[in-house]
């Protein structure tokens, strides 16, 4: 199974190559992260700093994230081909408001496949 997981996410990376850096971002967060879980945040932007923005939906939703952040910050920079330079979760509020939570950098993958 991790195999065909692999592949499919091979595959992912090079149809993606034609479209802008936020574009294979988001294509690539459900394949990341899985879907079950994309679906609780919402993918913001990309700053000039190449720091991926991320809403999350509660605080229930960003420990799951934050525990999963170096992890996601290297698959989506391997399956998207962008190189980011940090994660920044910020969890969006009930009356609409959001809150900063974290920014921090992604550990760097040494080994290149």
């Amino acid at each position: 199974m991790e195999r065909m997981r692999d592949v499919l996410r091979g595959s992912l990376a090079r149809s993606l190559r034609e479209l802008t850096d936020e574009d294979r971002l988001a294509a690539a967060w459900p394949v990341a992260c899985g879907p079950a879980l994309a679906a609780h945040a919402e993918l913001l932007h990309l700053d000039a700093e190449n720091v991926l923005h991320i809403r999350v939906a509660g605080a229930e939703w960003m420990q799951q994230f934050l525990h999963m952040r170096s992890a996601l910050a290297n698959d989506l920079g391997r399956i998207a081909g962008v190189r980011l330079a940090a994660i920044h979760f910020e969890e969006r509020q009930q009356q609409g408001r959001a809150v900063n939570r974290s920014t921090a950098a992604p550990k760097r993958n040494r080994s290149r496949s």
